[in-house]
């Protein structure tokens, strides 16, 4: 029996899911490391192949059985990721047809069972993707944590940390988030938290890491967090309006995928009322289907029309 395989490179993790060809039943799903080129780590990207690999063929005994791979993953604009991404592939033993595309398309595929409509990502990053029903696209946001990402995971965890900075040099007023970002890094001085966040070891990914603290201190009724969670999702619909716009899709849901706007409701409130707002027929809606499924939907396409990407 053939099967299709989907996966969802993340920035720290990677999520695969194999499904039988002609019955689409899930046969299994797993995680693996991140496989994100774009600042990782090519030791630890192999690692997350070599992994992923590894538990495919303990269902597809024989890698010919797979009918059509597919991975969506961030930077594959870029000709040097999509290439080293087919290399660790091809390096691992597949040699069947592969699809490598943009996270924000299989994430819109699984999210809308379907190529068309709108996803919001805030994850660690955060990107719009829209496709409307002429299969016109358009795409916002996505350009990484140093020029972009607003409303992101790195970009809360960024905000909390100038709270510290600024609560405790007098700029701010009381907050519980120092106590919160203190506790969570082991640290108890503003010099400490410095040297974390400059450490050469210190990752985006950590930054973001310290997202779900902005909820906790939310929850408590910080008036701190509660004006960054708005701030963030300031930032989002930001992103949103120039999709629906350039697309016309003023009465097309938006699927909300990432973990800011599935972890804080604050978050996702917040845009749920500025959406109400200026599109009071756009509504925000839970994907349907996880980005890993989303990918086994597009290499499931790309099957049935004998191509590859």
């Amino acid at each position: 029996m053939a099967f299709i395989v989907g996966i969802d490179g993340g920035g720290t993790k990677t999520a695969v899911t194999v499904t039988h060809q002609d019955q689409n039943v899930v046969v299994c799903t797993f995680t693996a490391g991140p496989i994100n080129y774009n600042g990782g780590d090519a030791t630890a990207i192999a690692a997350s192949f070599r992994d992923m690999f590894h538990h495919i063929k303990q269902v597809c005994t024989h890698l010919e059985e797979i009918a059509h791979l597919c991975i969506g993953a961030a930077g594959v604009s870029h000709p040097d990721v999509a290439r080293y991404l087919e290399q660790q592939v091809r390096e691992n033993g597949y040699t069947g047809p592969l699809t490598i595309t943009g996270d924000q398309e299989t994430a819109l595929y699984g999210a809308h069972n379907d190529m068309q409509g709108i996803i919001l990502i805030a994850g660690t990053g955060s990107i719009c993707f829209g496709v409307n029903d002429k299969g016109e696209r358009h795409r916002t946001g996505g350009f990484g944590h140093l020029i972009d990402d607003g409303g992101s995971g790195y970009f809360i965890g960024r905000e909390l940390l100038s709270i510290l900075v600024q609560t405790e040099d007098g700029r701010k007023g009381a907050s519980i988030i120092p106590a919160l970002v203190y506790e969570q890094l082991g640290r108890s001085t503003v010099q400490e938290i410095i040297g974390f966040v400059y450490h050469s070891s210190t990752t985006k990914k950590e930054i973001a890491r310290l997202a779900p603290l902005m909820t906790t201190a939310c929850e408590q009724g910080d008036v701190l967090a509660l004006q960054l969670a708005e701030q963030c999702a300031a930032r989002l619909f930001e992103l949103v309006v120039p999709v629906i716009e350039r697309l016309r899709l003023h009465e097309s849901p938006v699927a909300a995928a990432g973990s800011v706007l599935q972890q804080s409701r604050f978050v996702r409130e917040a845009l749920e009322r500025r959406l109400a707002q200026s599109y009071p027929q756009t509504k925000l809606i839970m994907p349907l289907h996880d980005a890993a499924y989303g990918a086994v939907l597009l290499a499931q396409s790309q099957a049935l029309s004998g191509k590859s990407m």
